[in-house]
């Protein structure tokens, strides 16, 4: 992290009287900014009781929570040093440390470091139930939102129709934006559909589910299938949102607390610790925190674990 002239002077001062004095030093204070997505969404409830518990629980820990545009800023800016511990999903990790740049990365994340993996991501198509979308071939000459250009939800559509035989040429209309507006533009009979990839019961389903008829359109296990790791064939079970009478077929795909580098092995230590430690608080900010396990934190990881995280693992036996 940088510091302002005036800090470091104050750093240094108040370094030279401890030495002075003897006594034992005082960490000095951590700055954590945790790097989530739209504030509608799952990363940021979560990101915010992270940072509760990071402030609370971390000596000198000073927190922050950013709303993003998900997955691919978060990981260019965790290159970049601006942020310690951010939410993203797998195929994003992947293709960041890769540097593959049709996904937004130019160059390899070589930064990068794995906190844990999380819960799942399921990929949501919601359509107004008056727009007659019940498949992905009705989604065709339709509008349909998809999510922030090259965000980790838009690298999910693109896969998505791919393997469907579709493609946007193939829509009528697509417009790139994130969940509020996209529920907006809905309700407003100004678009038919979104595609969102997000934890279950996300805020902005369940608010469009209450004030007008939806359909979830499902994506057959054969489609996603075709696509292969790190999308596997789930369902959305019957009952998530309103007048959803059955389990609807669709891709999951892993997400990933991450941090790079550059940040130190105790206070990634703590991080890691703390989720663990805490997953009924995280459970109790959002539903999706009940997919957290310890068991399978540090599985289909497609980056090195931090050295910090490594070191939690293997002190709870799960390494």
């Amino acid at each position: 992290m940088s510091f302002s002239p005036a800090r470091r002077v104050a750093t240094l001062v108040a370094g030279a009287v401890m030495a002075v004095s003897g006594s034992a030093a005082v960490n000095a204070q951590e700055f954590i900014n945790i790097l989530t997505g739209g504030t509608s969404g799952v990363y940021y409830p979560l990101g915010v009781a992270l940072s509760e518990l990071y402030a609370e629980n971390i000596d000198g820990a000073r927190t922050q929570v950013q709303s993003t545009k998900a997955s691919v800023e978060n990981l260019n800016l965790l290159q970049q040093k601006k942020g310690e511990l951010a939410f993203a999903l797998g195929d994003s990790v992947k293709s960041g440390w890769d540097g593959l740049e049709e996904a937004g990365f130019p160059a390899p994340l070589t930064e990068l470091r794995a906190i844990a993996a999380i819960y799942p991501n399921y990929v949501q198509i919601v359509a107004s139930a008056e727009s007659g979308i019940e498949t992905l071939e009705d989604l065709k000459g339709k509008s349909i939102s998809v999510g922030a250009p090259a965000s980790g939800t838009e690298l999910n559509a693109r896969a998505i129709f791919a393997a469907a035989g579709m493609s946007y040429d193939d829509l009528g209309k697509v417009e790139f934006l994130p969940y509020a507006e996209s529920a907006e533009l809905i309700k407003n009979r100004q678009l038919d559909a979104t595609l969102q990839s997000s934890g279950l019961g996300v805020a902005f389903i369940k608010d469009l589910s209450a004030t007008m008829d939806i359909t979830i359109v499902s994506i057959p296990a054969e489609t996603v299938n075709s696509i292969g790791a790190p999308y596997i064939a789930s369902v959305i079970p019957a009952g998530t949102y309103d007048g959803q009478d059955a389990d609807v077929p669709t891709a999951a795909i892993g997400n990933i607390l991450v941090t790079h580098a550059g940040v130190s092995d105790e206070t990634a230590y703590q991080m890691t610790k703390l989720i663990f430690e805490n997953l009924d608080r995280l459970k109790a900010a959002h539903a999706a925190a009940n997919g957290i396990d310890p068991a399978t934190a540090t599985q289909g990881l497609s980056i090195p674990l931090h050295p910090g995280a490594e070191r939690y693992y293997q002190e709870a036996g799960l390494l």
